[in-house]
């Protein structure tokens, strides 16, 4: 566990980003860089957000996160900060792009222009780059660009370009970077799009789980406090540099379908399953080959689906009550 540390993290008021900060608080001065498009913070933090080092600042502002890097001068960063959600991304589909690549690119040359003094930056990019039919996905696996027009995919045409911008400042500039592919990230204050957290939150409420297209969808689901897990092990394990990885659960896998009949299973909810049709490119199959995680940085999920589903469950509950 990083100790006396300088962590500085884009998108901090997110929900992986509030929750990264949430870990780290306490043994270590955390910074987070956030536009609060989308606030998890107070929700995840509570008054712990107090002990943060707040930046209010869009990152597409190369002058504004420039500045904020080098007056904070961190030792590790990590990139959250992007557009996402498939509905987001459908609907701003030039803004995607945009603030994807380019708040990336201001990221990195702030992190270079700080030198020595950074010892790791991560970055996010997206299981959506194996495209639509994915199983066993590796990091050796070719990346797939879907359609060029289909508006959903210039979310994975942007994290993959930014995949290998991060990886090239490593081999030209030698900036100590890693990678992170998320697969379907759910937890404790998720905000936004999550398909499972939005199941959730109305399954406490007994409404009707909508399900968009057949059901048969694929995927697997990985619980946020495996997420962080993997984000610490590039932060800190010395193979992660100049690499990317896969960050999943590979044993959290079943239909939409499957998954809505689980969390009514296990929440004990009286709602019903309904279907809505879809004008939409989906993902039909995504399951991740998460064995070089595990070889190289010692990452392997431990949270499965029986168990993180009521975790998450709770917490919904308890902002509820409060």
């Amino acid at each position: 566990m990083l100790e006396g540390k300088k962590i500085f993290i884009t998108g901090g008021a997110g929900f992986i980003g509030s929750n990264l900060a949430k870990l780290l608080l306490g043994a270590n001065e955390v910074a987070t860089y956030d536009n609060y498009v989308r606030n998890a913070a107070d929700s995840i933090l509570g008054e712990d957000v107090k002990k943060l080092k707040i930046y209010t600042g869009n990152v597409m502002d190369g002058e504004a996160i420039h500045k904020a890097v080098t007056e904070f001068q961190p030792t590790h960063i990590v990139h959250c900060a992007a557009v996402a959600g498939i509905d987001t991304v459908r609907q701003k589909p030039v803004s995607t792009l945009e603030i994807n690549t380019l708040g990336t690119i201001n990221l990195l040359r702030a992190a270079h222009s700080v030198g020595d003094n950074v010892e790791r930056v991560v970055t996010f990019s997206t299981s959506e780059i194996f495209g639509s039919h994915a199983y066993g996905s590796s990091e050796t696996s070719s990346a797939v660009i879907g359609a060029v027009g289909e508006a959903r995919w210039t979310y994975a045409v942007s994290k993959l370009a930014t995949e290998h911008l991060s990886l090239a400042y490593w081999t030209q500039h030698r900036l100590p970077t890693a990678v992170v592919r998320p697969f379907n990230v759910y937890g404790p204050g998720q905000v936004g799009e999550g398909a499972l957290s939005t199941f959730i939150k109305r399954a406490i409420r007994n409404q009707d789980l909508v399900i968009h297209g057949s059901g048969t969808q694929i995927r697997a689901w990985c619980y946020v406090d495996d997420m962080i897990a993997g984000i610490m092990a590039c932060l800190e394990h010395p193979n992660a540099v100049g690499k990317a990885f896969n960050i999943g659960n590979q044993r959290a896998v079943t239909t939409i379908y499957g998954l809505a009949n689980t969390v009514i299973r296990l929440l004990g909810a009286t709602s019903k399953i309904t279907f809505q049709w879809k004008d939409y490119a989906d993902i039909e199959l995504r399951v991740p080959d998460a064995n070089w995680a595990k070889s190289q940085i010692d990452f392997e999920a431990k949270v499965d689906l029986e168990e993180g589903i009521p975790l998450t469950a709770d917490f919904y509950r308890s902002q509820a009550k409060a």
